[in-house]
């Protein structure tokens, strides 16, 4: 009787790939998808001065040539200080033209910043100028507790306050800062448009089968170049293709909120290369035992992490939804029934 294939042991090596043949077969995708099916002469990318975005521009770079990409830099006034700087830094490197569109004004004149604020200010009734805050969840590692998001707001003094958020709050909050999103997605489209280009989407394998991604937002794309690659992976194309060392050494940040956020205590719980073992571990039906000794943590852990990419993967399937018709929604039912 067979066994079946040995699945490799579950480590960092898992995540090992010929980052050159890597590279030459998404280049092949991005011109089979945006020359031949979107029939598109180049990209749009939005840089963010992040590892993804970075990754993306100069795959497309390499699939297209530098005359036919555009790199998008559009900070606004909460923006990493290093943001600006690091978007130009690859930029510079790929040898692509760029346009810097600050959206500050746009952000202002819709009252994503003021709709948020108040939001902050029903939770904290002294937040007011010059204070600044972020939304954060809990450890996952050695917390049975449910876990739900809270405020942690720094004063002009330098004093950190603490709230647990309600669900009304968090809804405003979340919804504000969506339009931060929102709006650089209007402005990649608009760009792409006059240009007969298409918008590359920036989303790695963690955040785009874990819905860390806005709907219509950064969720929105006309091809997605590393949605399949883990992080991980993502970083050895980055290395590979060259980009500069600055940013392939920044800590992943959402760079959404006027507190300084990393991804891990904003949605992933975890570091990236631990997420990203998880993620594969509970996608190749890893038993939690295995997935506790690969991260040093104890079984109930593992088990929690799992419920836990289990609830995201929901929610990331309902973000990815396209419009539902009612002619849609009638297959559907028949496909249940």
């Amino acid at each position: 009787m067979n066994a079946g294939p040995t699945l490799p042991e579950l480590g960092p090596d898992v995540f090992e790939v010929d980052a050159e043949s890597l590279i030459d077969e998404t280049v092949a995708d991005l011109r089979e998808a945006v020359q031949q099916r979107l029939r598109k002469r180049g990209t749009v990318v939005a840089v963010s001065g992040g590892i993804d975005s970075s990754v993306v521009l100069a795959l497309c770079v390499r699939a297209f040539g530098p005359e036919n990409v555009l790199a998008l830099l559009m900070p606004e006034r909460e923006s990493a200080a290093e943001t600006l700087s690091l978007s130009r830094q690859v930029v510079d490197s790929v040898g692509t033209a760029s346009v810097l569109e600050d959206v500050t004004d746009v952000l202002e004149a819709l009252g994503c910043y003021r709709h948020r604020d108040e939001a902050f200010r029903d939770l904290i009734p002294y937040y007011g100028p010059g204070w600044r805050a972020k939304i954060v969840l809990p450890p996952i590692i050695g917390e049975d507790s449910y876990r739900v998001f809270s405020v942690v707001a720094r004063s002009p003094g330098g004093e950190d306050v603490r709230v647990r958020v309600t669900t009304d709050a968090l809804r405003r909050i979340v919804a504000a800062t969506n339009f931060k999103q929102r709006i650089r997605k209007t402005i990649e489209y608009y760009h792409a448009d006059r240009l007969d280009f298409a918008v590359a989407g920036t989303p790695n394998r963690l955040e785009y089968e874990l819905g860390f991604f806005v709907r219509n937002g950064d969720g929105s794309a006309d091809v997605m170049p590393i949605a399949r690659l883990y992080k991980t992976q993502v970083y050895q194309l980055a290395a590979a293709l060259g980009l500069p060392s600055e940013v392939r050494a920044r800590t992943p940040t959402t760079d959404t909120y006027p507190l300084s956020q990393d991804q891990e205590e904003f949605y992933f719980a975890l570091p990236y290369d631990a997420m990203d073992l998880a993620l594969y571990a509970r996608g190749n039906d890893r038993p939690p035992a295995s997935l506790a000794a690969a991260l040093g943590v104890s079984l109930d852990d593992a088990v929690r992490i799992y419920r836990d990419i289990d609830a995201k993967r929901r929610v990331a399937e309902t973000l990815k939804l396209p419009p539902l018709t009612s002619a849609g929604l009638r297959a559907l039912a028949g496909e249940r029934s």
